[in-house]
């Protein structure tokens, strides 16, 4: 496991800075299980993205028995202009580490963990090996965990994905981040019909699949409501929404903080659009709640009940 570092990206971007609104303020991590969490984690140092990536939402996972995991290093062969991860040369492939993640997630004692990866295109089979390992190695130690992938697009390989469907995680997760528009701006090397395709590959190896967007990067509501119909035509199953949070000033700016209210609307639209479940909020981020979305029918069936309940 490794931590993702705050660096310095490439984008020479200039901006005017946008004072952070209301409903973006985040409550302190509080709790049993969060304090029994973050002294395992002190303790054993431990590395998690909820740490390294500043999440607001880390002390309600926590909270929850939920963490998220990097694997495959902490540099990576892309440069997008949201993240906040390194860019360059990695280092050479850690055979033992699918062992060491399965043994952090048995030590914290992780009801649902998420697994996520830097982008490996050196490498011929894109890390897909690393995720088949580390997948296998999680649910052997920890059969009572559930389990998220969150996987790069493996240049559209279908050996490299096939890798993971055959591990048989309960999730798996691959995000289109933006529209199509903004996909060469936000995610230079990747391309938004690819990600589109490894969705439907997933789904059609019997995967639930999962995707996210992030809002706020410049989109219009038209061609956010097109990437979700996009997306339900490849039969995904969860789709989270959340507001772009601007890293470090070097990376993309902030083009718009999006009101709570158009992010409820946009959950309409997703469920309407079929769906299984809709996450959309302003501190929404990939992993959030990802403990629910493993099950069948909740997000749709709390929806229905939220929409009878108003109409009684």
């Amino acid at each position: 496991m490794q931590e993702l570092p705050i660096i310095q990206a490439q984008n020479n971007t200039t901006e005017t800075v946008i004072k952070k609104p209301s409903w973006l303020r985040v409550k302190l991590p509080i709790g049993e299980n969060y304090k029994h969490v973050r002294s395992l984690v002190d303790t054993h140092k431990l590395h998690t993205i909820c740490e390294s990536g500043n999440c607001p939402n880390m002390g309600e996972c926590w909270g929850a028995g939920t963490a998220t995991f990097m694997i495959l290093g902490n540099v990576c062969t892309r440069s997008c202009g949201f993240c906040a991860v390194a860019t360059g040369r990695p280092d050479a492939v850690d055979w033992d580490e699918p062992q060491r993640v399965a043994e952090a997630i048995y030590l914290m004692k992780v009801k649902h963990a998420v697994i996520t990866s830097v982008d490996r295109d050196e490498l011929k089979d894109g890390g897909s090996i690393i995720w088949n390992n580390t997948i296998k190695a999680v649910k052997t130690l920890n059969p009572g965990t559930t389990l998220e992938t969150l996987i790069p697009d493996f240049k559209g390989q279908t050996e490299n994905i096939q890798r993971v469907i055959d591990a048989a995680p309960e999730v798996v997760s691959h995000n289109v981040e933006t529209v199509e528009r903004l996909t060469r701006q936000v995610r230079i090397q990747a391309k938004y019909r690819r990600s589109i395709e490894v969705l439907r590959l997933l789904k059609e190896g019997g995967m639930r699949t999962k995707t996210g967007i992030m809002l706020g990067l410049g989109e219009t509501k038209e061609e956010v409501v097109q990437t979700l119909e996009d997306l339900a035509a490849a039969n995904v199953d969860v789709i989270t929404l959340g507001q772009y949070l601007q890293p470090t000033k070097k990376h993309l700016p902030v083009q718009r903080f999006v009101h709570p209210d158009e992010f409820a609307e946009l959950r309409e639209i997703g469920y309407s659009l079929g769906f299984d479940y809709v996450e959309s909020g302003p501190l929404v981020r990939s992993s959030y709640h990802s403990e629910r979305h493993v099950i069948e029918g909740y997000g749709r069936n709390k929806w229905l009940e939220e929409k009878a309940a108003l109409a009684s």
